[in-house]
């Protein structure tokens, strides 16, 4: 799972304490890397982020799916449940 975003951004503000209940949720079963457009915008044309936040899921490497905008946490739970086993904690 892969959160493009930037610092000054407030809707990738408020994403960022979701990202870490999913992180312990999840645990090692995922991997949530944080992209920072300002930084990489190369790396965000290339995944066609238009704005943010964008989340995008990969597996084996390909993506999956993109959550554009802030999402409630049952959006990203629900997108990982369909590619990757169900948290730990249900």
């Amino acid at each position: 799972m892969v959160d493009f975003g930037a610092p000054w951004c407030p809707p990738c503000k408020v994403l960022l304490p979701l990202l870490e209940e999913l992180h312990q949720e999840y645990g090692d079963t995922v991997s949530i890397l944080k992209v920072n457009c300002d930084e990489l915008p190369e790396l965000a044309a290339e995944a066609g982020v238009m704005s943010m936040p964008t989340v995008i899921v990969f597996k084996e490497g390909q993506p999956m799916e993109k959550l554009v905008g802030l999402r409630p946490k049952s959006a990203y739970q629900g997108v990982l449940n369909k590619y990757v086993l169900t948290p730990s904690i249900l």
